[in-house]
Parts: C-alpha cells; sequence; structure tokens
C-alpha cells in the first residue's frame, strides 16, 4: 500500500512538472472604427462606373487585422522547444470569419532553440509582410500595400520556414513555399504556385536596416507574370493581377532612432516577366518607395507623417500617398487612431486609397485614371 502511494505521488509530480514546461496562449486583436473616402466610382450594377460619389461606412481591420489565435510551446529539453501558433482574423463590425478557412494567417508547428533559431512548417504570414516594422503606418489599410495592389500582404501555405537567432546584430529568415503542383513552380492543378525568398536585418540602438528578396509565381503557368485570356468580344476570364500578384520583389529598408523621433524608409523594385495577353497600361516593373516619421510625443501619444509613391511601365503613369495621423493609448491594450490621406494619380493611373486588386473603375474602388482619392479614418483597437 505504502509502495502504491509513492508511486501515485511519483506520478503525480512527475504530470505536474510536465505541465509546468508546456504553456499556450489565447491572443486576439479586435479594430473597429468609422471611414469616409470620396472618388469611388457608382454606376448601375454590371456596367461600366459612369460618376463617382463619396462612401462613409463602418469599418474593420484599417488600423491593424482584427484577429485571435492562441500558440503554445513545449519544453523538450536541452535549450529546445516544440512551438505552434493558429490565427485567423474576422471582422470585427460583423462577427464574420475568413473565407480562406479558420486559421487563415497562421497554422504552423516546429522546433525552436535559443542558440539555433526556430524551424517551422505550415501556413503563415508571407515574407513579404516583413516591410510591416519599417512602414510608418504599421501596415495599416492606407500605407505600403496601397499602391501595390496588396504585394505586400499576402499569406502562403505549404511553408518551410527558419528564424535565426541574433549573431553581432544581424538575424536572418528565410522562407520557402511549395506549389504542391506536379510542375514545381506550378501548372494550374494547384490553388498556389512556388514562392520563397530571404531577408537579412541588422539591429543597432541608433538604427536598424533590413534587405529582402522574394517572389511568387503565378499558380496557373509558374510564371513571374499574369494571364490575360479574351473571351467573344474581347472581355477578359481573368486578367490577374500581373506585377502586383506574380513578380520578384528587391526590397532596402532603414529605420532611424532618434529619442522621440523615428524616421523610416524603403525602396522596393518588383518585376515581373509580363503578362499573356498584355493589357494596355499593365504594368510588368514598379518602382515602389516611401519614407516617414513618427514622433513620440508622450508615452501614450504618437504623431506620424508618410508619404508612399510608386512608378510603373508600359504607361501606367505614377501615383502618390500623402497621409498624416497618429494613435493615443488609453492603456496598454486599448487604443484611438486616426489617419487622414490623399492619392494623386498622374494622367494615366488610378491606384486607390484601398489595396484593391488592379482594373478599372468599372470592377474596383480605385478612382478613374488622373483623378484623386481623398478619406478619413478613426477608431479604436483592443488587444487581449
Amino acid at each position: 500500500m505504502k509502495k502504491a502511494l509513492l508511486a501515485s505521488a511519483a506520478l503525480l509530480a512527475f504530470s505536474a512538472g510536465a505541465y509546468a514546461q508546456s504553456s499556450v496562449t489565447l491572443y486576439g486583436r479586435l479594430d473597429a472604427g468609422l471611414k469616409y473616402m470620396n472618388g469611388v466610382p457608382t454606376g448601375p450594377a454590371g456596367a461600366p462606373a459612369t460618376g463617382t460619389s463619396h462612401r462613409f461606412r463602418a469599418e474593420s481591420g484599417d488600423w491593424g487585422t482584427s484577429l485571435w489565435g492562441m500558440k503554445g510551446a513545449e519544453d523538450l529539453g536541452g535549450g529546445y522547444r516544440a512551438v505552434f501558433q493558429l490565427e485567423g482574423s474576422f471582422n470585427t463590425m460583423t462577427g464574420a470569419g475568413p473565407g480562406g478557412g479558420l486559421f487563415n494567417r497562421w497554422a504552423t508547428v516546429g522546433i525552436a532553440s535559443n542558440n539555433y533559431g526556430t524551424l517551422l512548417l505550415g501556413r503563415e504570414l508571407y515574407i513579404a509582410n516583413q516591410v510591416w516594422d519599417f512602414d510608418p503606418f504599421g501596415q495599416s489599410n492606407w500605407s505600403s500595400a496601397s499602391l501595390v495592389h496588396g504585394r505586400n500582404w499576402p499569406q502562403s501555405s505549404n511553408n518551410i520556414s527558419y528564424q535565426s537567432p541574433k549573431i553581432a546584430g544581424f538575424d536572418f529568415y528565410g522562407q520557402y513555399t511549395l506549389s504542391n503542383a506536379t510542375n514545381w513552380n506550378g501548372n494550374g492543378t494547384t490553388a498556389q504556385g512556388r514562392e520563397g525568398g530571404g531577408a537579412i536585418t541588422y539591429t543597432s540602438p541608433l538604427f536598424q536596416i533590413r534587405g529582402m528578396y522574394d517572389e511568387i509565381r503565378n499558380p496557373a503557368n509558374g510564371t513571374l507574370g499574369g494571364v490575360y485570356n479574351p473571351v467573344d468580344g474581347g472581355v477578359p476570364v481573368n486578367n490577374g493581377n500581373g506585377v502586383y500578384a506574380y513578380s520578384r520583389e528587391y526590397t532596402a529598408m532603414f529605420n532611424l532612432f532618434l529619442g522621440q523621433f523615428k524616421v523610416q524608409g524603403t525602396y522596393q523594385a518588383i518585376r515581373s516577366s509580363g503578362m499573356i495577353g498584355q493589357l494596355p497600361g499593365q504594368p510588368t516593373t514598379l518602382d515602389h518607395e516611401w519614407g516617414g516619421v513618427t514622433w513620440q510625443t508622450t508615452p501614450a501619444t504618437a504623431l506620424i507623417a508618410a508619404v508612399y509613391h510608386v512608378n510603373g511601365n508600359n504607361g501606367a503613369g505614377n501615383a502618390t500617398i500623402y497621409t498624416v495621423g497618429g494613435s493615443y493609448n488609453l492603456s496598454k491594450r486599448t487604443l484611438l487612431d486616426l489617419q487622414v490621406a490623399t492619392v494623386q494619380n498622374s494622367k494615366t493611373a488610378n491606384y486607390g486609397l484601398n489595396a484593391n486588386n488592379y482594373g478599372s473603375a468599372a470592377s474596383t474602388d480605385n478612382p478613374f485614371p488622373g483623378h484623386s482619392q481623398t478619406g478619413v479614418y478613426a477608431g479604436i483597437q483592443h488587444s487581449f
């Protein structure tokens, strides 16, 4: 009897110790606000836009994506941990979940070590999202993704990724995404073409710099370009997003830390191999740059000003977003935010404030070519 009691006590102690070495954290963020935007095309449903109007509506995720998730780690001994993360986005205003699955942003499992880094398998935010901490507005809805039609914020499946530890101020991140098709780059049999890239970052107390390369292949044919298939009457079945979706991206970024001020700048060269059935005015190369300043006036208050610019070839023209805004922290978890922005288009360009798909005013919220668009957004965000 005594031996049985001792054995039970030992088993309980072992179980308690094992439990103490594991952890699971539930987290999330809710973002909601009100948005006004002018220069929005209008017209009969299914017909080309004939005029413009303004729009005032409730919005979710303009300052930051509304999301929820869970992550955890188990101590494996010897400095190694098993880690996982599950994360999905949703609309705070409607409660609706994502269309790409419950965990559309993250679904990863892997091994982590303080000495050797972290290796993950699964679905992740694509490496192009690493512009986030070099964007003055942190990839808000009107910022680094707007003038490249969302090229900087996709997710990707079938990932193998590695994050190195920091050594002498340097760290490396690499991501490789399988197409899962019978052709390595993609051949129309799967929803995703081959993707991947790498980023090297150097961080010091005064500044931070990052160089990044990435590419996204078209799942239809494995190329770095889009497909335009006209049918009877020349109506496009699919013009793809061309360079905005399937391309190579070369990025150089910096952060400069000057007391209460943070100065940021980025240059991106985005290159494709063209389009099959090229649309007039659709670019095959883009030069995208931005810069801005954040002034942390108090521990709770930040004021931000930034400029974003893009220039495309093939007669696509150029556009510039001028924007100011800021945030005020009511607490460590809750903030109020405000952003005012305008996009100015050259004669042939029709970029909008939102990161809409490439296309005419007939099928998107993008303004008419040569026209501007102005908006203001104010909201509240809570993290847990």
